[in-house]
């Protein structure tokens, strides 16, 4: 099933399919949901999800490739992620 998140950058079938899972079925939905809402969902599929999954989502959410991302934007997903870790 394809849906308009697979023209959105980072967005490879797998993450696509994870996102359909989690009830996230559109670009709009992602960006309503925000990127740390939809790690969290993610979470709940896959536990170990890594930050560059983090970074893909941010860079999906702003249309760019996770590689374009600012350090600073990068360094705030990634004391996200160490939050999220040592809460669970």
């Amino acid at each position: 099933m394809s849906t308009d998140l697979s023209k959105l950058p980072n967005m490879g079938k797998d993450t696509e399919a994870k996102l359909i899972q989690v009830g996230i079925h559109s670009a709009e939905e992602l960006l309503a949901t925000g990127t740390e809402q939809t790690y969290l969902r993610l979470q709940t599929l896959d536990p170990g999800a890594c930050v560059q999954l983090l970074y893909g989502l941010e860079g999906a959410i702003e249309g760019i490739q996770a590689n374009k991302l600012s350090m600073a934007k990068k360094q705030e997903l990634l004391e996200f992620q160490r939050m999220v870790k040592t809460n669970h």
